[in-house]
């Protein structure tokens, strides 16, 4: 079963926070006489070692100091950063705007052999045609208030969507029936997507499923948040108020595991098209 998809980021902050302790540890001093060196209040220390605030360049550098551990302070930076990119909100990320969030992920999905995408929401970016993907990211910069950039967000998008028909990488994606019913654009813009769907049915490389509304959910998998898997190596999760990456082990396994539930309850093929076929024409 799926977990938290924020156990990953916590666990790098608590890494972090273990070793800021272990440096005054090493160093024989306390949490009060640390914040004493570093010119704060103790409260802030008690905050750091308890991984509850992530520490800032500066003060990993005032710590490190205090610690008589300059040495340390590079790899600690290193590792706070690491753990802060694990968890990022999307006001950080798209605060230019959604172009750049688009492209600076075509590397990862350049490299990645395997793609699976699980989606109970909306259509799989990848699989997004440009008009739909307008409606949807219009949607996004009125509800997030961000700097309105579509027309070249949606360029970006297209061109990260290359993967899916170069036939060099695998894709399977597993959709919520409801949603192929969740409009986004006008008529024309939905009918278009779905009909997109349909011709994606055809190609060697891509494995389509639709999980059919009124599954036996205790017999399967319950809806969960938006996931991609990047062969065995990173889940990246989508959260109303963050993007989260998973990269232990453990928790890849289980987004795993998920998939493959949610996998043998979806409809592929004629019985895929036939839902899809239901939903174009549900559109009147």
């Amino acid at each position: 079963m799926a977990r938290s998809p924020l156990s990953s980021a916590q666990r790098a902050r608590a890494v972090v926070a273990q070793r800021l302790r272990e440096l005054m540890e090493d160093a024989g001093i306390s949490a009060r006489e640390a914040a004493r060196r570093c010119d704060w209040h103790e409260s802030k220390s008690s905050r750091l070692l308890s991984g509850t605030t992530p520490p800032s360049e500066s003060d990993i550098r005032l710590w490190c100091a205090a610690c008589g551990a300059d040495s340390q302070t590079a790899d600690l930076i290193a590792a706070s950063k690491a753990a802060e990119s694990s968890y990022a909100s999307w006001s950080r990320i798209q605060r230019e705007g959604l172009r750049q969030s688009q492209r600076q992920y075509i590397p990862l999905y350049e490299r990645t052999k395997v793609i699976r995408v699980y989606t109970s929401t909306v259509i799989p970016g990848l699989l997004q045609t440009p008009d739909y993907a307008a409606a949807l990211m219009s949607a996004i910069v009125d509800y997030r208030g961000i700097v309105n950039d579509v027309d070249a967000a949606v360029a970006a998008r297209v061109e990260r969507s290359k993967v899916v028909n170069d036939g060099r990488h695998r894709c399977v994606f597993l959709i919520e029936e409801s949603v192929l019913r969740n409009r986004f654009g006008d008529v024309g813009t939905m009918t278009a997507q779905l009909g997109s769907l349909l011709t994606i049915l055809g190609k060697p490389n891509v494995v389509l499923g639709i999980i059919p509304s009124g599954s036996q959910r205790d017999q399967g998998m319950w809806t969960v948040e938006t996931f991609m898997i990047f062969d065995e190596a990173e889940v990246q999760v989508e959260l109303l108020a963050a993007f989260v990456t998973v990269t232990v082990p453990s928790e890849i396994r289980s987004y795993e595991s998920a998939f493959s539930r949610f996998g043998s309850m979806a409809v592929y093929g004629r019985d895929a098209t036939k839902l899809i076929t239901a939903a174009i024409e549900a559109l009147g």
